[in-house]
């Protein structure tokens, strides 16, 4: 996960994401940089356009936040139902108990 941080991080201040730079944050950060890492990092970002990254991930994330509203009316308007379901099923076992009672 350093390794993408330490991208993140070159990404805000703007720099170049490379070899040297990436390998120079996690260094800075007490961690031995291990060479193959850095590179396979350095080419699986090769053709990603961060900032595009950036804001799907962001959409993604908060698609189920906005959904979380509209989840829990769904959920109180079916116990309502239910509520009255019963209240209606109750009414009915009143009213056959008063015709044998």
């Amino acid at each position: 996960m350093e390794y993408i941080y330490a991208a993140m991080i070159l990404h805000s201040a703007e720099k170049d994401i490379n070899e040297e730079n990436v390998k120079s944050i996690i260094e800075a950060a007490g961690i031995d940089a291990d060479e193959a890492r850095v590179k396979a990092l350095i080419a699986a970002l090769e053709d990603v356009d961060i900032e595009e990254a950036i804001e799907t991930a962001a959409v993604a994330a908060a698609a189920p936040v906005a959904a979380a509203p509209v989840a829990a009316e769904a959920e109180e308007e079916e116990e309502e139902e239910e509520e009255e379901e019963e209240a209606a099923e109750e009414e009915a076992a009143a009213g056959l108990g008063a015709l044998f009672g």
